[in-house]
């Protein structure tokens, strides 16, 4: 018997799933109900749900008893018969899954693309199509992979590491073995180059923003005044033709290159995929522009070096950028933000439930207290600037039921979908 534990929509898919293979279950929601272990009798695998902290006492039970405990994604694994690309990192897996998968689109291979992007991995091999199925590019959370002890990847990249997640984590430590935890599992692993606390692989394909050292690496260099994204010493594109806006989005680009050169798609068809790709909702999207002010929104900003990034993006291109943060903020350093907040930001919108410590360690920007998203966008559009950007550097749980939702509600104020006038 199995035992499925989690309300939401991977521990729906698991339930699914196992109803189609004819494999008894039982669907537990709440884990409260567990303080009588009675109902654990004759369980032999518990498929948890990633939300659920290892620091649970049923998870730590379990463990005691040598119950297995499974994530949707090894389960997955077990049942897919396509090869499966994994990737992971603190910011911008989802971008760089969404554009992988679109290359291997435009190279004439069906695709299915799911985990943490959205799409429970499980519904992937749900769908009535999963059979025709090439290749599946999963986007993995650091919970994801807790919970998963066995995986076959054929290629997968740790795209970066930054401090997140502390408050579910006992340490920075724990955290990037949760994320390096990936290579483990990868046939052909792929290894950002820049990043200094991702390994160095004997016979990785590897990426990043300099020259590249080998002829199977992918790189740039800087000549003339343009910049070009280079395969060894050949020259594919010039960085001008990306869609996605800021130097982020250049390395998220060579991962993807990289990625499909590991799968053998055409450079032609990737270099063609790159120039189209617009991006994904709520990662530095712009939405309109607006009284000679474009409006951005880039509600997935979780955490401090997600608004850094955003922030290093737009000062490109702004000179006066009204930027609109805050939110329930995590356990991590902010300073560096607040040090790049005063240097380029005209104007502070402060929204949620960590503005007053925020207001605290902002010196030189001027600084908007308010209580509701439309006030907020009401306040950054009279702030005499050539941007606003909503990247909030928090959670959004304290006034939203998650990122998108907050995203969401932004897009429609701006958008005139409310009934809020911008000014």
């Amino acid at each position: 018997m199995k035992l499925i534990l989690g309300n939401g929509k991977t521990a729906q898919s698991i339930a699914y799933f196992l109803d189609k293979q004819n494999i008894l279950f039982i669907l537990l929601k709440d884990t409260r109900r567990l303080k009588n272990k009675d109902i654990l009798r004759g369980i032999d695998e518990i498929f948890i749900s990633p939300g659920i902290p290892q620091t649970q006492d049923i998870v730590i039970w379990a463990r005691e008893q040598n119950i297995p405990l499974t994530s949707d994604i090894e389960l997955f694994s077990r049942h897919a018969k396509a090869p499966i690309i994994g990737i992971t990192g603190s910011n911008g897996k989802s971008t760089v899954t969404q554009l992988l998968g679109e290359m291997i689109a435009n190279d004439g291979k069906k695709v299915a693309i799911g985990g943490n992007i959205g799409k429970p991995a499980l519904d992937c091999l749900n769908d009535s199509l999963s059979d025709e199925v090439d290749y599946y590019v999963l986007e993995l959370s650091s919970y994801q992979l807790d919970y998963t002890q066995n995986l076959e990847l054929l290629t997968g990249v740790v795209l970066n590491i930054t401090p997140d997640h502390l408050d579910r984590y006992s340490s920075f430590q724990h955290y990037i073995d949760s994320k390096l935890s990936l290579y483990k599992y990868c046939q052909y692993p792929v290894i950002n180059l820049d990043d200094l606390l991702t390994p160095r692989i004997d016979d990785a394909k590897c990426f990043g923003v300099d020259m590249p050292k080998q002829v199977s690496n992918f790189g740039t260099v800087t000549c003339h005044d343009s910049c070009y994204i280079l395969k060894g010493d050949d020259t594919l594109m010039n960085v001008n033709n990306i869609a996605l806006i800021g130097k982020h989005n250049i390395t998220n680009v060579l991962a993807a290159l990289t990625l499909g050169d590991q799968i053998r798609l055409s450079i032609n068809s990737m270099v063609e995929s790159i120039k189209t790709f617009k991006g994904l909702e709520h990662r530095l999207e712009w939405v309109i522009k607006k009284k000679n002010i474009d409006y951005y929104n880039d509600s997935k900003a979780t955490n401090a070096i997600s608004t850094i990034t955003a922030i290093k993006a737009l000062v490109v291109k702004y000179k006066t950028i009204s930027l609109i943060l805050g939110g329930v903020e995590k356990n991590e350093n902010y300073s560096e933000l607040f040090i790049l907040i005063d240097k380029y930001i005209s104007s502070v919108i402060l929204l949620g439930k960590s503005a007053k410590v925020f207001k605290n360690n902002i010196k030189v920007a001027k600084i908007t207290n308010v209580n509701s998203m439309q006030a907020a966008i009401d306040a950054a559009s009279n702030s005499n600037c050539e941007a606003v950007l909503l990247s909030p550097a928090c959670a959004s749980f304290d006034m939203f039921n998650d990122f998108e939702h907050r995203g969401d509600v932004f897009k429609d104020i701006k958008s005139d979908r409310s009934h809020v006038v911008l000014k």
